[in-house]
């Protein structure tokens, strides 16, 4: 393994050091106090090159200032759809700097997903890459709004009256429409170095691509968004110049906050590819020295299997957080041998709550990662002193009554606290369905902590079902299918059952070298559960079939319509 050479005691205490009292800021201003001491530091590494903090600053403030042009102001809503990209951070902390709200979108968004987002939110403006991957986004836009391009000051037309402007990033797919203003016509304008807004304020619409259904837009403020993100950095144990690897999009949470914004306490740097390459990822982090990177489980185990075939120099990897989604059998095991990062963390969160809430600390014993995510996370001086430095508290809940449980019973997980949404945007029924008394989030997420205060997820509220009159957590069974040596990863979900009302069907990724051989797992499944548990189907699915959401769950409704769709075809 490779060895820090500093405890993280040690190293918490130097991020204390550097900043010994919270102070509460905007992006913007987190922006400039970091080039108050690093301006000459790399900041965003990526495949097109290196900026400073101070690059990015400069580059920022003069998209701040053709924003501005634009008639972008405090509170506007500027809708971004743009890959992981240097201009991504950079017209982030431009919309910050005058005090207006991001709305980051999945780049995987089709034409309807995307038009319900401007819709939703009312954006004023939409910076849009013209094609990314599988997907033509001016095309999308044709259709949403034919003649948008013509339009200049109102170029949603009646479909999208909110929508005022298109700016686009030109890919390199196709040449440049003409007439359309570009990401690099923006940054030509004179900087606006005055910071309007204030830490209260909302920073961030993010619209959750959710495992069971209708986006919804999370809110998250300034203040909650860097809280989390120092939270991170001491709770993990930054050293001086920390930098960290991810192809983690930059419009979820996860490399959004636990990536870019962590690193700007210590003068570190974030080295972004724009899609998961698990070869690209190994030479990033033996090309610029990378101390850490951030993956979901199948990326994980993919690294692993690359560098066992090729043999990358990983001497530089002192961390790494893997996280979202249920890790295959024996990863934990396999990431100390292969990847040998020295400090390996796992954790639980989400949109709502401003990213990862729990997460096993680097000196936690290895059993820990493997069987649990993480006890709740304080968060140094950045943590609520009446939550014990938390910046989220926890209860779980029977699922049926909505009683508190005690410690060691599973139910539902409730949170609150100054790191939790108010609140999602322009949706007072999804408020009224999330939001209990008290201001406690349900989270739809079924667990239970330990005696020591750590998390032990089991499954989904909305994935679980009864056969048989008898509840089923897929994560029960998937656990179980997990351990088989067939098997890298299993989705249970179900599906309609003539005789028992709903029955489980299990979507098993085989292992490298193996099939999937549905009378054994069912055996297998039937030595070690109840026989309500057993799935009644089991199916192979490849690994990139899949659908998932950014950050790395399942999307199990979709997966259940595939199979109500593979049991009755043309039904």
């Amino acid at each position: 393994m490779t060895a820090h050479p500093l405890p993280p005691a040690q190293r918490r205490a130097a991020i204390g050091a550097r900043h010994p009292r919270w102070v509460p800021r905007t992006l913007a201003g987190a922006l400039d106090a970091a080039c108050a001491e690093f301006a000459d530091r790399p900041f965003v590494v990526t495949e097109a090159g290196t900026w400073t903090y101070r690059e990015l600053r400069a580059w920022a403030d003069r998209l701040a200032g053709g924003l501005a042009r634009l008639g972008v102001g405090r509170g506007d809503r500027v809708a971004v759809v743009l890959p992981n990209d240097a201009e991504f951070p950079a017209l982030r902390y431009a919309v910050a700097r005058l005090g207006a709200v991001t709305v980051p979108v999945n780049t995987a968004n089709r034409t309807a997903e995307l038009g319900f987002v401007l819709r939703r939110s009312g954006a004023r403006v939409l910076v849009t890459v013209d094609r990314f991957r599988d997907v033509d986004h001016l095309a999308a836009l044709d259709a949403l709004a034919p003649g948008w391009a013509e339009r200049p000051g109102g170029a949603g037309g009646e479909a999208l009256p909110d929508l005022r402007h298109v700016v686009v990033h030109p890919g390199g797919a196709a040449p440049p429409r003409p007439g359309v203003t570009t990401v690099a016509d923006l940054a030509a304008a004179d900087p606006v170095t005055t910071t309007a807004g204030e830490p209260g304020d909302v920073a961030d619409i993010l619209f959750t691509s959710g495992t069971t259904g209708e986006p919804k837009g999370v809110q998250l403020s300034h203040d909650m968004l860097l809280r989390t993100a120092y939270g991170s950095t001491w709770g993990r144990a930054y050293a001086d110049g920390h930098r960290v690897v991810f192809s983690l999009p930059l419009f979820h949470v996860y490399g959004y906050v636990e990536g870019l914004l962590t690193v700007g306490f210590v003068g570190g740097a974030v080295i972004t590819r724009r899609t998961f390459d698990p070869a690209a990822l190994l030479a990033a982090i033996e090309a610029h020295r990378a101390h850490d990177a951030l993956l979901i489980p199948t990326m994980t185990a993919e690294l692993v299997r690359v560098q066992r075939e090729r043999g990358y120099d990983l001497s530089s990897l002192t961390h790494l957080y893997s996280s979202g989604g249920m890790s295959p059998h024996g990863i934990w095991a396999e990431i100390d041998e292969v990847l040998a990062p020295g400090e390996v963390v796992t954790g639980y969160g989400m949109s709502e709550t401003t990213a990862s809430t729990t997460c096993t600390w680097p000196e936690d014993p290895a059993e820990r990662r493997a069987t649990t995510n993480g006890c709740v996370k304080t968060a140094g001086v950045a943590g609520d002193p009446a939550r014990g430095g938390r910046l989220v508290e926890y209860r779980v809940l029977d699922t049926a009554t909505l009683a508190e449980l005690p410690a060691g019973a599973a139910g539902e997980l409730v949170c609150r606290g100054p790191g939790v949404t108010p609140g999602y945007y322009r949706n007072p029924e999804a408020d009224a369905a999330a939001f209990l008394p008290g201001g406690w989030l349900r989270t739809g997420d079924l667990g239970t902590f330990d005696a020591d205060g750590y998390l032990h997820l089991v499954g989904r509220t909305k994935d679980s079902y009864r056969c048989g009159g008898e509840q089923v957590v897929p994560g029960d069974v998937e656990a179980v299918l997990a351990r088989h040596p067939s098997v890298h990863q299993a989705f249970v979900v179900p599906v309609p059952d003539a005789r028992s009302g709903e029955a489980g069907w299990a979507w098993v990724v085989p292992r490298a070298g193996h099939t999937v051989d549905a009378g054994v797992l069912v055996a297998w499944c039937a030595e070690h559960l109840a026989r309500f548990k057993v799935p009644r189907h089991v199916a192979e699915i490849a690994v990139d079939d899949v659908p998932l959401t950014p950050s790395g769950r399942a999307r199990k409704f979709l997966l259940a319509e595939r199979a109500a769709r593979e049991l009755h075809p043309g039904g």
